[in-house]
């Protein structure tokens, strides 16, 4: 009787019931290993605060103050964002820099799509074709390229060379004002390489079986392409679309180098950046360089942002 007043054991934990000490273990064991990420990822985070966000901040507030970069600022409010309502050479190079963007990125998109049908088709070295486009994505914006640029465009250049020989007499082109900004749209269309491959893996994903369909329903090439490619490639469009208007936005070197930091003749290459980098530093206004640096940021946000509202309508995810 007293046994079965006694209490009785209580069952043992299961084995795979952490106890008090493994709890305690396991949690420092956590701890260290996110002492650990973040220890890796301090260099980005020193990287983001001194080099992007400090710098972005900085701009921010010597936008508001009259600032030559060598003395003192002072506090000017939104002076410096109303002046350049009345600055002829920044609507100049507004003007330039739209015309850049809406010209050069559709023509570099259609290029790189019709290569990558192209090579879509299984030709024979692929890789090697792939290389050799991509190439001028990655020097296209090197200063070595636009010297070049500027070799072969210029009076004596290798245009007019092979103009000469069909005896047509060619002009100085990136130092006539009808044409300068015409060669920096051709280099920028030149650098089709990066949306080019972002298209041939869009088209390997496109089943087959939707041409075989539509060729079994007597559709041809032109019909499959409006019909098939070109919907079920809208958001790879779309993304291109999105990175190469940011880019070119914020085109300089090319224009730096063609025109000899001037601007071109007549002002006709003078980029939004190119004027914004006279300001700041060939001016040292850098209080206004750094008020037309926001406003460049403004206007790129608000393409990107009416680009991401007018997807919904134009856009195919397959939903």
């Amino acid at each position: 009787m007293s046994a079965l007043l006694q209490k009785k054991a209580p069952p043992p934990a299961p084995p795979d019931t952490p106890g008090p000490r493994s709890k305690r273990a396991k949690g420092r064991r956590k701890n260290r290993e996110t002492l650990t990420a973040y220890g890796f990822l301090t260099p980005w985070f020193l990287g983001l605060f001194f080099i992007t966000a400090g710098p972005l901040l900085a701009s921010l507030y010597f936008s508001f103050t009259d600032y030559s970069l060598i003395g003192s600022h002072q506090w000017v409010g939104l002076e410096n964002y109303q002046r350049m309502f009345g600055d002829e050479r920044l609507h100049s190079a507004l003007r330039v820099t739209f015309v850049y963007v809406f010209v050069s990125v559709p023509l570099q998109l259609a290029l790189a799509l019709a290569l990558a049908m192209v090579l879509d088709r299984g030709v024979r070295g692929l890789p090697l074709y792939r290389s050799v486009y991509y190439l001028p994505s990655l020097l296209g914006g090197s200063v070595a390229i636009a010297i070049l640029w500027r070799q072969i465009f210029g009076a004596e250049g290798l245009i007019n060379q092979v103009l000469g020989f069909f005896g047509v007499e060619g002009v100085g082109w990136v130092s006539h004002p009808d044409y300068a900004l015409g060669t920096l749209v051709v280099l920028n269309v030149w650098t089709f390489g990066a949306p080019m491959v972002i298209f041939l893996a869009g088209l390997r994903q496109v089943p087959t079986m939707y041409y075989e369909a539509a060729s079994v329903d007597g559709a041809g090439p032109v019909s499959k392409f409006w019909n098939i490619t070109v919907p079920l490639l809208t958001p790879i469009i779309f993304f291109n679309l999105v990175l190469q208007i940011i880019n070119a936005f914020q085109t300089f070197t090319q224009a730096f180098i063609v025109s000899g930091g001037t601007g071109g003749p007549s002002d006709s290459t003078l980029f939004y950046t190119l004027y914004l980098y006279q300001r700041g530093f060939g001016a040292f206004d850098m209080g206004y360089a750094s008020a037309m640096a926001w406003l460049l940021l403004m206007i790129i946000g608000g393409f990107t942002a009416v680009n991401f509202l007018a997807s919904k309508y134009w856009v195919f995810y397959g939903d």
